[in-house]
């Protein structure tokens, strides 16, 4: 058989150093060196600005009254430069610094872009807010914490929809910044007015101040399990981390980038990894307002038929959705593959099925495949830790470390944890020294919590794979560890297309249970009209009778109670951000859905709900 052709893809790093250390522990690097970097990131912004003023540096489709979206509007280079100076003079005007920094409540868009800027510039630490927290949120716990945690001197929101949460939560004392609207009641002020402040030579003067020390931002986790930590982003942290990035893939070099993107900027796939990326190589991003879910992923489909991206990168469920709907659709495939050099995904796993179907449409469509590559990294880690080294992956692989980052992988009660040390890795949480402190081992490594093993232990040079996280895995009541990334990651599989994502249950109990938040596909599967209720669909013959017939065919591959599904149900309730189920990436976060639905679980095991499904012989 013809081993699969691949649209040519250039790996930087292909080969590692592995060391042993104390008994169960051993280091690996890369067998090249991370080559120097900036000192600030700012010093590429000014690069490109005088270099390629009139290249677009972001855009973002103007909305439109009825909620649409319309054409496109664009801010240069030359314009992102300029007004990054005005911003950074009104900041530097209010005294603002790290420990008063500027809370951003916003979703991706120009005026959010452009204060993140001229924050940089001045040297004041910004903190973008996951919008959930004040769109979707009831209590606004979370958002209460983010602003106590980091004490603002300055509040930006993007327009109305944030009053409520504002005034919830925000002194009336306190400075807010609006890009559009005004809040009856309490003073505002004018996103415009702050672009128009007159540059001096303080300007100058504070961006030669920031070093590779200067705070860029604080990055909250996810906060899943207990409230978010603020993770120092440093300039060192960033410029080196696109650096290790350009090493090891050189595409990002090759040509003016072209992103078309949706990835929330704060996260750090979004913020840190895509937005630095397009800062650092002068390329061009596209702000994609669409999303993986049924109701907007549309968008991203319209923008996908429109911008050809030169590389492109998205979670596990946007390629999902985009599998679905290329084998129809002649636009996207012409316009997705027109030049596109290469696919990436991360937040979770990526199903071989999904991975097949990418594959099948590029072959029609251009005769050859896009590398699909991937990695691991954190928002500890900048992110880019670990990266995929051919383009023959599989679901699960994560390749090799980038230059300059020192893994240690660590042999714990039957898994090998992967730590961090290297310049892009965080100098702790802020204002928080005993999560600091527990976070780094006794030589300065971080510890990820993050398992894995060997792609092929015959060959290092292969680089890691995916063994789940450490916190996540569990024992029953015999004392069997259950492994849980694998084993959610083959029931995805199992299961593909219908089925988002998996939760396994059977914590100190005999045998393992699924519970499975199902894809709007098992719509189509039930053969129920459109307007059905989810209850009523997933109860339907004939999405019964396939997960059934899924949890047969896994039964037959189990080898024991540690890796058999022994129960499975089918929930109508999908995972929520408000209670930390789920990010705004869509990652699952199994403690917390473990955690808010502890009555459904008792239950499960139990047998006290309709419509448990067993494996049959």
């Amino acid at each position: 058989m013809n081993a699969p052709k691949f649209r040519p893809l250039q790996f930087g790093v292909t080969r590692v150093n592995l060391r042993d250390g104390a008994p169960g522990t051993r280091y690996l690097q890369a067998d090249q060196a991370l080559a120097p970097y900036p000192d600030r990131i700012t010093d590429r912004l000014q690069h490109w600005a005088q270099t390629a003023p009139e290249r677009s540096f972001m855009a973002r489709r103007v909305a439109l009254p009825n909620q649409q979206w319309g054409d496109w509007r664009h801010v240069s280079w030359g314009e992102a430069w300029q007004t990054a100076q005005h911003l950074a003079q009104a900041l530097i005007n209010r005294g603002l610094s790290a420990e008063r920094p500027v809370a951003i409540l916003s979703e991706n868009s120009l005026e959010h872009a452009l204060l993140a800027l001229g924050c940089l510039v001045a040297g004041v630490p910004f903190v973008p807010v996951s919008p959930p927290y004040s769109l979707v949120s009831v209590d606004y716990d979370k958002l209460k914490h983010v602003l106590k945690t980091v004490t603002p001197g300055l509040v930006f929101a993007s327009d109305l929809r944030y009053a409520k949460a504002i005034e919830a939560t925000v002194p009336a004392d306190m400075e807010v910044v609006l890009a559009e609207g005004q809040m009856p009641g309490r003073p505002s002020t004018d996103f415009a007015s702050l672009c128009q402040t007159p540059i001096t030579p303080a300007v100058q003067a504070a961006m030669q101040a920031t070093g590779p020390d200067t705070i860029v931002k604080f990055l909250f986790t996810s906060g899943s399990t207990k409230l978010p930590k603020a993770v120092i982003n440093t300039q060192r942290m960033w410029c080196a981390n696109q650096q290790q990035m350009s090493q090891s893939m050189p595409v990002l070099r090759e040509e003016p980038l072209v992103l078309v993107d949706w990835l929330p900027w704060n996260h750090t796939f979004g913020g840190n990894h895509n937005f630095g990326m397009v800062l650092f190589h002068g390329g061009t991003l596209y702000i994609d307002d669409g999303k993986p879910t049924p109701a907007l992923m549309h968008e991203t489909l319209r923008n996908l038929r429109e911008i050809s991206p030169t590389v492109y990168f998205n979670v596990p469920t946007g390629f999902e959705a985009i599998a679905n709907a290329m084998p129809k659709d002649d636009a996207l495939r012409k316009t997705l593959l027109k030049r596109v050099k290469m696919f990436f995904y991360a937040g979770a796993a990526l199903a071989q099925p999904i991975w097949d179907s990418l594959y099948a449409s590029q072959e029609r469509e251009i005769g050859e495949r896009i590398v699909m590559t991937t990695g691991l990294g954190m928002t500890e880690s900048g992110p880019f830790g670990i990266f995929v080294t051919n383009p023959n992956v599989r679901a699960g692989d994560l390749g090799v470390p980038t230059p300059g980052l020192e893994l240690k992988l660590v042999d714990i009660e039957g898994k090998t944890e992967v730590r961090y040390r290297g310049p892009n890795i965080t100098p702790g949480y802020w204002r928080a020294p005993q999560e600091t402190a527990e976070a780094f081992d006794e030589e300065g490594f971080f510890k990820t919590g993050d398992a894995v093993k060997w792609i092929d232990e015959t060959d290092v040079h292969l680089g890691l794979k995916f063994d789940g996280r450490i916190a996540e895995d569990f024992k029953l009541a015999t004392g069997t560890f259950v492994s849980v990334g694998p084993l959610r990651g083959k029931i995805i599989a199992a299961g593909a297309p219908y089925i988002q994502d998996v939760v396994l249950t059977g914590i100190n109990r005999k045998e393992v249970g699924a519970m499975v938040f199902p894809t709007a596909q098992v719509r189509v599967l039930s053969g129920l009209p459109a307007e059905a209720p989810l209850a009523d669909v997933l109860n339907a013959p004939a999405v019964l009778a396939h997960f059934q017939q899924v949890l047969n065919d896994l039964a037959k591959s189990a080898t024991g109670s540690a890796n058999r599904i022994a129960r499975l149900i089918l929930l109508s309730e999908p995972p929520t951000i408000d209670k930390g189920e789920i990010t705004d990436k869509g990652s699952i976060n199994q403690r917390a859905v473990l955690t808010h639905r502890a009555d459904t679980v008792e239950a499960l095991h139990e047998d006290r709900l309709h419509h448990i499904l067993k494996p049959q012989a």
